[in-house]
């Protein structure tokens, strides 16, 4: 029976020098959802539903930070805690695979075709060429692991955007009173002028659930925060990695002591989290408020193959055309960044449930095969989509939005709590589980997450979803 050695945790300031997998969570999730959902749902309804991006992105904060809680405590991911739920076996593992891989295939695609609108923007290569040059660029990265540099290069020109952004939502701030009407939670009516030009619907929650969807990223968004977890070795997760479930005998011995310096990890990982949080709510509704005091005035509302141009309106209103220049190299920095990211989180996510639905599938490929296995698999339907489907970046994201940020977010809220407050105390031993046993906070942040999510999706998903498959 292997024994846990908990590190020390830090304390105080030297907190701040650990803090680490939510920077990284927000340089994956800084992408379409900001820059474009973000930009036209102001555009359309210019400030009023501020309270969107908030109550999106804080019910979200719930279950990453419940769903790392428990990794860090136990030094498992998401996946294997969904497959402690109660009931048949694997069955939450099972629906999470098969919806996951739908997701994945459109979510992947929708933001490589947004990038290609944006690098066809820029250079006059054509919208195909663009796209397998977007496509296999960011499958290489991801193929090769060589992220070093280009890491490097893609942040300063993320935080060129956002930087930016921040300034020109800073500059057409709305009133005190128009920012308060913005967070009371009224569903406005959709203006006349963005159904004619704007290719927006009568249904205002065509625009908004998308928006809250992808708003700090989806459901994948949310088990990956703890894969980077996993990585940055808080608490339990010390010397773990994906793919790998709790070790059960260590945690069935684990001692007081242990559990208390893991208790202090807890206290790193809500630093962490809500610093996430806050960079979620802040950019998100920079762009949001960017696109409510630029373009809405304007009546312009980014779609199709001329959203690059549209939306450049943000930087050149304010520095020209060099302005809008740089808002598009800087913008395509985002959507490919977050491109390569997605394929760097969905194999993991996806092999972590092969693994445990296909045991036999894990023994016979090693990990490494599994990952590129699932990048070619990516590389074709990404192109499929892109040359198939044509360039509809905003309705290709919207139907993606829908289908990674809400059809499965209130399970994924109901079997985290589930995870924490019942399966986690079993896997510990009498005196950890009494240490570590979670506030109730959780439980009421989680539930709330549960019903919300849930409402969205029985009542306003199915018609917003109906709406956007081809030919409607």
């Amino acid at each position: 029976m292997s024994e846990l050695k908990i590190k020390k945790p830090p304390a105080g300031w030297a907190i701040l020098a650990v803090i680490g997998p939510s920077l990284i969570w927000a340089a994956e999730y800084i992408g379409s959802g900001e820059v474009i959902l973000a930009t036209r749902t102001g555009a359309i309804f210019g400030s009023s539903l501020l309270w969107a991006i908030v109550t999106g992105i804080f019910l979200k904060f719930w279950i990453a930070l419940s769903g790392a809680r428990y990794t860090v405590c136990t030094g498992e991911g998401m996946i294997d805690l969904f497959d402690r739920m109660p009931g048949p076996r694997h069955w939450a593992v099972w629906i999470i695979m098969i919806a996951q891989f739908i997701g994945a295939t459109f979510a992947i695609g929708a933001l490589a075709t947004a990038s290609t609108v944006f690098v066809s923007s820029l250079v006059p290569i054509g919208n195909l060429a663009a796209g397998l040059i977007v496509v296999t660029f960011a499958v290489s990265v991801a193929w090769t692991g060589t992220f070093d540099v280009l890491k490097i290069v893609m942040s300063l020109l993320v935080a060129i955007i956002v930087i930016g952004v921040l300034i020109v939502a800073s500059r057409v701030l709305p009133t005190f009173g128009e920012l308060l009407t913005g967070l009371s939670f009224r569903v406005p009516s959709v203006p006349q002028w963005a159904i004619d030009t704007g290719g927006a619907s009568s249904n205002p929650w065509e625009e908004i659930l998308p928006l809250i969807g992808w708003g700090a990223g989806g459901f994948a968004s949310q088990v990956w925060y703890t894969y980077w977890v996993l990585g940055a070795g808080y608490g339990a997760a010390a010397g773990r990695g994906c793919g790998q479930p709790a070790d059960l005998g260590a945690l069935k011995s684990m001692s007081r002591d242990s559990a208390e310096r893991i208790k202090g990890w807890c206290k790193v990982l809500y630093a962490d989290t809500t610093l996430g949080l806050v960079i979620g709510i802040v950019v998100t509704g920079a762009f949001y408020l960017a696109g409510s005091g630029v373009l809405n005035p304007r009546q312009l509302a980014p779609q199709g193959n001329e959203v690059a141009f549209v939306l450049s309106n943000i930087f050149s209103t304010e520095w020209g055309s060099t302005g809008g220049l740089i808002f598009m190299v800087a913008a395509s920095a985002a959507l490919i960044s977050t491109v390569t990211g997605q394929l760097a989180g969905w194999p993991r996510l996806l092999a972590d449930t092969l693994r445990i639905c296909f045991p036999g599938f894990a023994k016979r490929f090693a990990w490494k095969t599994q990952f590129r296995m699932l990048l070619i698999f990516f590389f074709c339907t990404n192109m499929v989509i892109v040359f198939a489907l044509g360039m509809k970046p905003v309705r290709l994201i919207k139907f993606s939005a829908l289908l990674d940020g809400i059809l499965l977010t209130s399970l994924q809220a109901i079997c985290v709590a589930v995870g924490l407050f019942i399966v986690m105390p079993r896997m510990l031993s009498k005196d950890a589980a009494q240490v570590l046993r979670p506030s109730r906070v959780f439980a009421v942040g989680l539930m709330i997450a549960f019903v919300v999510f849930s409402y969205f999706c029985i009542f306003q998903m199915p018609a917003s979803l109906l709406a956007l498959l081809p030919g409607r």
